[in-house]
């Protein structure tokens, strides 16, 4: 079991209540390639309305550090390079969806 699915309940209510439509996995622990040194790349989706500033994205990463016990970046598929933006938002895992 991997570390988001470990905390199916804490993200669901994390998503909800910071408006997030959609969390996704990326990077080296998608692909099962990560070591001690690697942290937890989440793409993230929120909803049309709800566009956080940086203060509360950092925030935000704060909060998921906490509850995931592990150094967590969050991004938005716009701060994502163009270069490989298509690629990381094709294959990222998604663990929430809102409905």
């Amino acid at each position: 079991m991997d570390i988001l699915s470990k905390h199916k309940n804490e993200l669901k209510k994390f998503c909800e209540s910071n408006r997030i439509r959609k969390l996704s996995l990326f990077g080296s622990y998608s692909k099962n390639t990560f070591s001690d040194e690697s942290d937890l790349d989440l793409l993230v989706e929120f909803e049309d309305n709800a566009k956080p500033g940086y203060l509360n994205l950092a925030r935000m990463e704060k909060q998921l550090t906490a509850l995931l016990g592990i150094k967590t970046d969050l991004r938005t598929a716009e701060e994502l390079s163009r270069y490989f933006r298509d690629q990381v938002v094709k294959e990222a895992i998604v663990h929430y969806a809102a409905k």
